[in-house]
């Protein structure tokens, strides 16, 4: 076994200094223009900025997401958005297009070039393909077998390295490039605005009795026919950790803190115990299993790891998630009072039992005691999203310590 990189997704800069603190050794992020994530808060300039030093700081990498899929009145402003990257110096670029991919190498060659899993990477000839080009690391196709991922890694230089997802949501078409989209919304996946048309609802019309809907059923269990389960490998990280993989990638650039705290979390410990002890890690297993139970999750599949997926992999009786958890916000600061500053994310209440998140893997139950406005007026509660406030809990938190209610 070897130590891979574990990488998780950030959204804004919040999220991307809660995963750093809760176990990240690298932070994919988007910029404002040509990722895959549009609807994604991304990141500005100057946050991008910000959040570059703040990992650097912490001995964690940057990369940012160039990925999509490029036509000729992109072409412009990608060499422009290069050379402004340029000057900002993140650790890598993800990279699907290959015209993107020989600008990125004219403008900023200092900058490594990593290939999105949306370059359909299914065999070590493309692997050898890209590195001959100057690519340091390949995304694997979804679709790729753990088996298959060890021929590559015997079939490609030592020095070249693979990334792979290993939990997160999965998508019905190959690789992620999806028309659906665009077909019926208008809005197109590969340019980074896909409205999710896989998780809607379908039923059939019948050429000659329009306007007569009816449901599409398989096996009775429900509408939701291209509906995927959500990607999982914690239960599995021995099978992983001696794949050849270098870097266990999270899907997720468009969640919340409190799921990329609780994603990092647990796979950061599931993978320092593997490498500990296997004999721990199993030991451990029952809390990994909690912790990921408490993300937004559909129900989980191990994806085409093992082979290919069978039946139970798709989801027909609902597309809505699992929610355990409530996001209440971050400590941003303990003041001399001994109150937790954070900014409200979710309505909670004096008198109400939350807890309090740990980045080294403890959960406590605490009590509020009390709420402040900023300017020091008692509250009985935080109704507000966004709202600046200042929380008497009956044990302390520290510094990016997050609170979460059970639902």
């Amino acid at each position: 076994m070897k130590r891979p990189e574990l990488l998780v997704p950030a959204s804004s800069l919040e999220v991307l200094k809660v995963a750093v603190i809760y176990g990240a050794d690298a932070v994919y992020i988007g910029g404002e223009a040509f990722g895959l994530r549009a609807k994604a808060k991304n990141f500005s300039k100057e946050d991008m900025c910000e959040g570059i030093r703040f990992a650097h700081d912490h001995g964690v990498k940057v990369y940012v997401t160039v990925n999509i899929l490029a036509h000729n009145r992109d072409l412009e402003g990608v060499r422009e958005y290069l050379q402004e990257l340029k000057e900002i110096g993140p650790d890598a670029l993800i990279i699907a297009d290959p015209g993107i991919f020989m600008y990125a190498k004219e403008i900023c060659p200092e900058i490594e070039r990593h290939i999105s899993t949306q370059a359909n990477n299914t065999n070590y000839e493309t692997y050898r393909f890209w590195y001959n080009l100057g690519a340091k690391r390949v995304v694997s196709a979804r679709e790729l077998s753990l088996e298959e991922i060890r021929e590559i890694r015997a079939h490609i230089p030592d020095d070249m390295e693979i990334e792979t997802f290993i939990h997160g949501a999965m998508c019905i078409s190959y690789s992620g490039r999806c028309l659906l989209s665009n077909f019926m919304a208008g809005r197109d996946a590969n340019q980074g605005a896909c409205t999710h048309p896989c998780r809607w609802k379908y039923s059939v019309v019948e050429e000659k009795r329009p306007g007569e809907y009816m449901p599409v059923f398989e096996n009775e269990r429900g509408t939701f026919i291209f509906n995927s389960k959500d990607l999982c490998m914690v239960e599995h990280m021995e099978d992983i950790l001696t794949s050849g993989i270098d870097s266990l990638k999270i899907e997720g650039r468009m969640k919340t803190a409190l799921y990329v705290a609780t994603v990092a979390r647990t796979y950061r410990k599931a993978i320092d115990d593997c490498l500990e002890s296997p004999e721990k890690y199993h030991e451990n297993m029952p809390w990994y299993q909690e912790q990921i139970s408490n993300c937004t999750y559909r129900q989980f599949t191990t994806g085409f790891f093992y082979g290919k997926p069978d039946e139970n992999t798709q989801i027909y009786d609902s597309n809505t998630y699992v929610r355990e958890y409530t996001y209440l916000g971050f400590a941003e600061e303990i003041d001399e009072r001994g109150l937790a500053r954070l900014t409200q994310r979710n309505k909670f209440s004096v008198g109400e039992t939350i807890e309090i998140m740990k980045p080294d893997g403890r959960n406590i139950s605490v009590q509020v005691e009390a709420i402040y406005n900023e300017e020091g007026e008692s509250m009985e509660s935080a109704p507000h999203a966004q709202q600046r406030i200042y929380v008497k809990l009956t044990e302390t938190p520290e510094v990016f310590d997050i609170l979460r209610r059970g639902e």
